[in-house]
Formats: C-alpha cells, structure tokens, sequence
C-alpha cells in the first residue's frame, strides 16, 4: 500500500508551520518532515516528527544552495525512506520556504519507482493572513524577506505565491483575512478548491484520502489553457481574459512588456511570436515582475495568444488597449534581421523561421 503525502508550500513561514502543526494534531499516525534551506551556510535542514517528539535532524551541505538541489538530494530521498519504513499511515511535508509543490509532484509522479511506496494525495498552499495581497500582487523579492532559496535567487514573493496557491487542493490562511484577500485568493485557485481561516480547519482525512488529481492541476496551471473561466465570486476583484489567434510583435513586445507585465495585478497565460510560430511561450507575471520562457511546441495546436490578469480595486483602463497594441496587424510583416528577434535572452535562438 503507497503511503499518502501531503505537501505544504507557502512564502510566510508563520503559516506553514500553522498547517503542519494542525494536520499533524488532525493526524495522529502522521510523520512530519520539515525542510529549510540556510543560504548563506549552504545547509539543509531537515527535522523528522511525531507526535511523540522529533525522530531526527540532520543537517546537509548543499553543492548549490537551491530548492532544485534539495529537492533532488535529500526532499525526495527522505519522503521515500519515511514511506519504506512502514511505521507512519501518512507523512506530512513542509517543503522550504518558496519550494513549489509542482516539482515535487513531476518527480513523484513520473518516477514509477518511487511511486510503488508513495503518492501525494494532497497539495496545500498555506498563506499569511496579515497582507496577503500585499504578498501576493506587491513587488517584494523573496530576498527582500530573507526568504530566498539562493544567493542568485531573484524570485518575486507574488510570483511564487501565486503559482503555489494556482497549484494548490487546499488554501490554508494562518488566520481570518479580510475579504477582498479571499476573493482574490479564490480567484487564482483552481475552481472547487477550499480556502480555509486557520492551519485547524484543515481536514487530515481529506487531503490523505487522495484528492490531489495531477491531471487537474496540470490542466489549470497549462499556460496554454482553453477552458473558459468561471465567474468571479467576492468582492473587490477583477478579471480580463485577454485573446487572439493573432501572435505578439516581437519588437512592440519588447519595448512595452510593462504595459501588460506591470502594475499590481497576476498575469499568466501564453503567446507566440510570428518568428517562432512552432513553439508556446509562457507569461508568468505578479506585481509588475514578469517571467517569459519557451514552455513547449504548439504540434497540431493552432497557435494562439491568452492573457489572464487578475487584481483588486478596479481594472486599469489601458489593459485591453495595450494588448491589441502588441498583436501583428492583419497582412503585416515581421522583420527579423540578423535571423534574431530580441527575445534570444529568454528563449534561446531561434530555430525555425516564420
């Protein structure tokens, strides 16, 4: 019988040790395994616990100081042994400050060998109560909070934040936070996923009895996305789905990324340039901090461009006219000299031509 998992990710370590010590009270035949990454040390640590008390803690010398790293060295191999061991019905892991689940789940998931003793059954994505949106549309590096997981590490707290909770079966608040904060948290989750005030509220027999679905949560995290949007529930939010089957110009988009890339709000979703129509381009943006990268090839697909923006207050008024200002005009020509389009840095050479 494989051996349930539940993962907690989150930025604010108040309340990831909120969720751990609530499922580990909820769940009395649990082991928790709590990693936390010492940059400047170059150290992992890992505490081992039950409800009798702590069963190990060990401290490793990382090569890189770095989640991947972790992940790989000691993360994976640890959550395998506990599961082997054969004395604990489920084990509860508080992954490092701005780990995402994500990865841990690919690993767990793909690696038939390891799935013969374990599965994540749950994912949850534990937040602060205190400014949550704040944290999660607000410029702040995880640096800034002494949070990063790498010396090189130039993370945006809402980048992460928000990719955790996107991920997430479960949002878990440390606290009551106020109402604007849970509709915009409700926004960016996946629809149907809990948010819970309090690390008690959240439910052991639930998230160890299997309602992480890999699928789902691929399907909702795909920057290329097609399903429609559900309405928006709450107060104080707003939403624009931004679409074309028309590609981004690449020389427009490189002088005006922040038209659409900054400001306070979420944006994510995806495009193609005219001089890579082969290949899927991922936008990856919170509080005026953007991240593009090649995510994979369109094959049959019909290459299109689609961008979430999600916020509070009210909608800036040039988003929609940025957007279109981005998009090739019907019948015009991309020029790309040199056989280069200027987005080299982020994606590499460009190997097929348009």
């Amino acid at each position: 019988m494989r051996v349930p998992v539940v993962l907690i990710s989150g930025v604010d370590p108040d309340a990831m040790a909120s969720a751990m010590v609530g499922l580990q009270f909820d769940l009395p035949g649990a082991v928790a395994v709590r990693h936390h990454i010492d940059v400047e040390r170059g150290v992992l640590t890992r505490t081992v616990s039950d409800l009798t008390g702590v069963v190990e803690n060990h401290e490793t010398l990382l090569e890189h100081a770095c989640v991947g790293c972790a992940i790989r060295e000691d993360i994976v191999p640890t959550l395998t042994r506990l599961a082997r061991d054969g004395r604990w019905a489920s084990i509860v892991a508080h992954l490092p400050v701005g780990a995402e689940a994500a990865h841990v789940c690919s690993v767990l998931t793909w690696d038939t060998r390891l799935a013969r003793f374990l599965r994540v059954s749950g994912v949850v994505a534990a937040l602060g109560a205190e400014h949550p949106v704040r944290d999660l549309l607000g410029d702040d590096l995880l640096a800034d909070r002494g949070r990063h997981s790498a010396h090189d590490d130039r993370r945006g707290v809402g980048e992460v934040l928000a990719a955790q909770v996107e991920y997430a079966d479960v949002v878990a608040f440390d606290g009551t936070p106020d109402p604007v904060a849970t509709s915009l948290v409700t926004a960016l989750a996946r629809p149907g996923v809990a948010v819970l005030h309090g690390g008690h509220a959240l439910d052991g027999t639930a998230l160890t009895g299997g309602i992480h679905t890999h699928a789902a949560t691929d399907a909702w995290t795909d920057p290329a996305r097609t399903d429609a949007l559900p309405d928006l529930a709450g107060e104080g939010v707003w939403r624009l789905d931004l679409q074309s089957t028309r590609a981004f110009h690449p020389g427009r988009l490189l002088e005006s990324l922040e038209s659409l890339g900054g400001g306070t709000h979420r944006s994510r979703g995806c495009f193609w340039l005219p001089t890579r129509p082969g290949r899927v381009v991922e936008w990856d943006g919170a509080g005026g901090q953007l991240s593009i990268g090649d995510s994979a090839a369109w094959g049959r697909r019909t290459p299109f461009t689609r961008i979430v923006l999600t916020g509070v207050g009210a909608a800036p008024a040039h988003l929609r006219a940025a957007f279109d200002g981005l998009l090739v005009a019907p019948g015009e020509q991309v020029a790309h000299p040199g056989g280069e389009d200027g987005f080299e840095p982020w994606l590499g050479p460009i190997r097929e031509v348009a």
